[in-house]
């Protein structure tokens, strides 16, 4: 089951490649025809609590609430179908449909995945279509919690980054140097997306995503480097705020009205992971940065370690993850007092809203009670800075950057 995730427009595609393959499945006169096509699924059933209510504890910024000192279903639990239909030994047809909680609040299934897959030999592969971001190890798969140790991927490390898809296309070439295994993918694509701000969206639609990785694996460990640049279409939601700026017709403010601006801006996301899995132990640790053109974003820095061995049907693990970002300065040379101080406090706000300082240190158990399924427990201790709220939801003025989130899920595919 576990590699059908790996190999990662619009839901009436999703529909009608089910309903292709669910028809052919049930009229196949042959056990050859049937084999072509598969229909999978996989899903998390969760239920967290963070002990604050200074903030929401969100699995990542795709969710525009969070746990904010009560139990949530929301956080973590989710459900998916795969459909496989294999044409030949070069082409096949990939489908992914999810239906988890995000922007409106809601459970409305998107299209994960939808790509047409060429593999012309061993040694290279081209898909078409919708595809999973891989921004970084791991990031195609994260909505899998079968496929992960913890419960969730680390909301430090993976949480701030919820672009989850590319419309466009990727390469991958495998090459073996003796004991070696060298793979390279290359990708290229758009955002079609919108992401909760507060009570509105930002529209990632048509912003351009280019990147690749570099992954060496010996035996047990595998190294992987990876770079991705996205150039954004459209600004913030904060039209209000930049207008005014431009209407003063003060040339500092101007010019930092142009300086929050998003659309055109660049930003690149680069990762460094390394994974050792063998026997009971299985060892993680990724350090990632990213850097920003626009001054709405603060640059951050990021990493995590995790460690857990199996014994028999269970496997306990411990991780340690930190994310750090630079507070930026931006005056508009508005003096203060009316009728600048909203103008100046908008601007502050804008400039806080993406600072992050904070690490967590998680605690847990996995139990694989029977064939595809698993029951896990984790405690999450968070201490940040009052002033850490980029990885959160719906901050209080009482936010003191602490709290502890303990979580209960069962991951299954079928």
């Amino acid at each position: 089951m576990r590699n059908i995730y790996k190999n990662h427009t619009n839901q009436s595609l999703l529909a009608a490649l089910l309903a292709l393959g669910v028809h052919t499945a049930a009229q196949a006169e042959d056990s050859e025809t049937a084999s072509r096509f598969s229909l999978n699924g996989f899903g998390t059933l969760g239920m967290t609590r963070s002990s604050s209510n200074g903030a929401g504890f969100v699995r990542d910024l795709s969710q525009p609430h969070g746990s904010k000192g009560e139990w949530s279903a929301n956080v973590d639990s989710l459900i998916g179908l795969q459909a496989n239909w294999v044409l030949n030994d070069q082409l096949a047809v990939i489908a992914q449909g999810v239906s988890r909680y995000h922007i409106g609040s809601s459970y409305d299934p998107e299209l994960m995945w939808g790509f047409v897959r060429y593999d012309p030999n061993g040694h290279s592969s081209f898909r078409l279509g919708r595809l999973a971001t891989d921004f970084y190890m791991y990031a195609d798969s994260r909505h899998v919690g079968y496929t992960y140790l913890t419960v969730r991927p680390s909301a430090d490390y993976f949480g701030v980054l919820p672009f989850a898809h590319i419309d466009g296309a990727d390469a991958q070439w495998v090459l073996p140097i003796g004991d070696l295994l060298l793979r390279t993918r290359l990708h290229g694509g758009w955002l079609n997306e919108k992401l909760p701000l507060a009570d509105r969206s930002w529209n990632l639609q048509g912003s351009r995503m280019l990147g690749g990785n570099v992954s060496l694996q010996s035996g047990a460990w595998t190294v992987r480097l990876s770079s991705s640049q996205l150039k954004f279409s459209h600004n913030l939601p904060i039209d209000e705020l930049t207008s005014g700026l431009k209407q003063t017709g003060m040339p500092s403010a101007v010019a930092a009205a142009r300086a929050l601006d998003v659309a055109d801006s660049t930003s690149r996301f680069d990762s460094l992971g390394a994974v050792y899995d063998e026997g009971p132990w299985q060892v993680q640790f990724m350090v990632s940065r990213a850097r920003h053109g626009s001054q709405s974003f603060q640059n951050w820095q990021s990493g995590y370690f995790l460690a857990g061995y199996r014994v028999g049907s269970l496997t306990p693990f411990a991780g340690y993850s930190w994310i750090r970002s630079k507070a930026r300065s931006l005056s508009t040379g508005l003096p203060g007092g009316a009728p600048f101080d909203e103008l100046n406090a908008g601007v502050a706000r804008v400039l806080a809203d993406s600072h992050s300082d904070q690490h967590t240190t998680s605690l847990g158990l996995r139990w694989d009670f029977r064939e595809n399924m698993d029951l896990k427990i984790q405690f999450d201790a968070i201490r940040g800075k009052p002033g850490s709220v980029f990885p959160f939801r719906n901050e209080s003025s009482n936010w003191n950057g602490r709290t502890n989130v303990l979580t209960m899920a069962m991951d299954f595919v079928f």
